[in-house]
């Protein structure tokens, strides 16, 4: 599912404009991505968590070229779902 298909059924169910419900999507990820771009987690209940995961400096191999090389310590976003949600899909 795209961004798109995302504004299209939300326009559907609410009976929104298009442009209103893309402005607001657009919005959301704008402030998630601020959020963690400040290393704060945004907590979503009964859907999930984006969280900042950090990553430990490691050497890595080039196979082909028989060569070692550092990758340095870095931050990668994460998401995590909830537990309701896991359930869900399992069923």
């Amino acid at each position: 599912m795209t961004k798109a298909d995302i504004v299209n059924e939300i326009a559907k169910e609410t009976g929104l404009e298009k442009n209103q419900v893309l402005a607001v999507v657009e919005a959301f990820m704008e402030n998630v991505k601020g959020s963690l771009a400040k290393s704060e987690p945004v907590y979503l209940r009964g859907f999930g968590s984006f969280i900042v995961k950090h990553r430990a400096t490691k050497a890595a191999r080039n196979i082909t070229a028989k060569t070692t090389i550092v990758i340095p310590e870095h931050d990668i976003p994460a998401f995590k779902p909830a537990k309701s949600f896991v359930a869900e899909l399992k069923k």
